[in-house]
Formats: C-alpha cells, sequence, structure tokens
C-alpha cells in the first residue's frame, strides 16, 4: 500500500520550492504587485494541479524535477483565477484558503493585476524553462492556453455568471460550465505531465479522459461540501452558493445523487488512468482521496 500523505508531501514540498524559484520575489519592484502575487500563490491549498503534472511526469518516465516549470505555470493560471473568482464583480468572496482573500487583504485594483501578472507570467515561464525545446515549448503553451481560454476555463465562468440569473439551468448547461470552468485544468495538469515526459499520443489521450472524469467528480464533490461543511473546514465561505442561487449539482440533483455522480464520474477516471503504462499507485491514491476528501 503507497503511503500517500508521504508521497503527497513530497510532491507538495516540490511545488513549493519551484513557486519560490519560478515566481518573482515580494520584494521586486514594484513590490506591492509582486507581494500580492505571492500571497495569494503562498496561502496555500491542495496544490492538486501542479501534483497532477509532477505526477503524470513521473507515470511516464521523467523525473519531477523536469516538469516543474509546467507545475508552477498551471498554480500559476489556477491562482490567478481564485483571485479574479472572488472579485467583488464575480463571487465576491471574503475568505480564500483560510484567509481573507487577495482584494481584501490588499485592495481590487491590485488582486486584479496581481491575477493578471500570474496569468501571463505562466506562459513565460513555459517559454523561458524550454527555450531549447520548441516542441515541448510550443505544445505546453498551447495545452495551457487553451485550457485556460475563452472556450474553456474562462467561458465556463462566464456560462457559470450567466447560469445564476436562470431559474431554469439545465444538467446539460451545468456540466457544460465544470467540464470548462473545473475539469480543463485537471485535463491539462495531467497531460502537460505528459507531454513533458514525451509521452505517445495514446498515453496523453487517456490522461485527458482520466482529468476530465476527475474534473467532474471534483466539482461534484465540492457542490456536496459547500452544502454541508463549514467555512472552517473549507477555508472558504461554506453555504455561498446556495445564498446566491447558484445552480450546482446539489441545487439540480440533491446531495444523495451527486454523491453517486461523483462515484460514477472517479471510476471512469480511475478507468482511463489504467489504460496508461507505468506505475499507477500515487496517481489511483490521489484521485480516490480527492473524491472522498472533507474540504
Amino acid at each position: 500500500m503507497i503511503d500517500l500523505p508521504r508521497e503527497l508531501k513530497r510532491r507538495v514540498a516540490l511545488v513549493e520550492a519551484g513557486l519560490a524559484r519560478h515566481v518573482p520575489s515580494a520584494e521586486t519592484r514594484p513590490s506591492r504587485l509582486h507581494a500580492a502575487m505571492r500571497y495569494s500563490l503562498e496561502a496555500g491549498g491542495k496544490r492538486v494541479r501542479p501534483v497532477l503534472v509532477l505526477a503524470a511526469a513521473e507515470l511516464c518516465g521523467a523525473a519531477p524535477e523536469r516538469a516543474l516549470p509546467a507545475a508552477v505555470a498551471i498554480e500559476c493560471v489556477h491562482t490567478y483565477s481564485l483571485i479574479h473568482d472572488d472579485l467583488p464583480c464575480l463571487d465576491n468572496d471574503d475568505l480564500r484558503r483560510g484567509r481573507p482573500t487577495a482584494h481584501k487583504a490588499f485592495d481590487e485594483a491590485t488582486a486584479l493585476l496581481a491575477g493578471d501578472a500570474l496569468l501571463t507570467h505562466a506562459f513565460a515561464l513555459l517559454a523561458q524553462a524550454h527555450a531549447a525545446e520548441a516542441g515541448l515549448a510550443h505544445a505546453l503553451i498551447r495545452e495551457l492556453a487553451d485550457a485556460a481560454g475563452s472556450q474553456r476555463l474562462i467561458g465556463g465562468q462566464m456560462e457559470d455568471v450567466l447560469a445564476e440569473e436562470k431559474a431554469d439551468a439545465t444538467a446539460a448547461e451545468l456540466e457544460f460550465i465544470h467540464l470548462n470552468k473545473t475539469a480543463a485544468m485537471l485535463e491539462a495538469s495531467l497531460v502537460m505531465g505528459g507531454l513533458v515526459a514525451g509521452a505517445p499520443a495514446s498515453a496523453l489521450g487517456h490522461l485527458r479522459t482520466t482529468g476530465r472524469e476527475l474534473g467532474l467528480a471534483f466539482q461534484i464533490v465540492d457542490d456536496v461540501l459547500d452544502a454541508t461543511a463549514d467555512s472552517a473546514t473549507l477555508g472558504k465561505t461554506a453555504g455561498k452558493d446556495a445564498r446566491a442561487g447558484k445552480t450546482t449539482y446539489v441545487r439540480l440533483h440533491g446531495i444523495e445523487a451527486s454523491q453517486r455522480m461523483a462515484a460514477e464520474h472517479t471510476r471512469s477516471a480511475l478507468s482511463a488512468l489504467a489504460q496508461v503504462p507505468g506505475d499507477r499507485d500515487f496517481l489511483t491514491a490521489l484521485i480516490e482521496a480527492l473524491v472522498h476528501r472533507a474540504a
């Protein structure tokens, strides 16, 4: 049996070292901007996406250190999306990862610019880190740009905003939101790890399916937790989705049916992962832990 807490801690420590190395320090001019960037990056969190990058690279035969720039890049994009999600014009949240959101700790303008800077830094990092490997740099940038673009992450966010104003949002509309707002970045995490390792197209396809199914399971569990856990446990404001009238899996399907759906998507994720050759023990255990989490 794999010691998941130990193995996860080892990979998270590598991610933290990568963030320290590959993101400008808080003292870099303009210091307020870089302090805000680091405030949000260093708030902790599960580091799911960068750990998936490292784990996929390892599964496909690469040393995790080789995938570190890609892992940092995807965490920068993820953190940018959280900063912007929390702004008053979107979710208007005061708490993220257990402490005040960026616009509360700094101000709205600084938070907005910190998110912008994290997004652009991600692509600069990939270009710089793989400058001698043009094909790989192109593939990584294309993958991340697609996942973070107007038809995926940002498009999912737009549809999520629009769904708040609809009393009759459908299950298909909800799935579109989270295939793009949530699953796209988990897909990209696994695929980018595979790209760094030079994985064949067949393995990349299975990794993409794994990420898509995991993303849906992860979001469904998130919706259930929002309805059942408290803010101290979650590290963010609990029950906010229901108060805002948001379209969620719990609102459309109820808690028990949502839990069954999460289990089905988890099985599909593990089935796809089983098609990728290599030592899958860590990724298998991580996927199972993510959908049985309490926060």
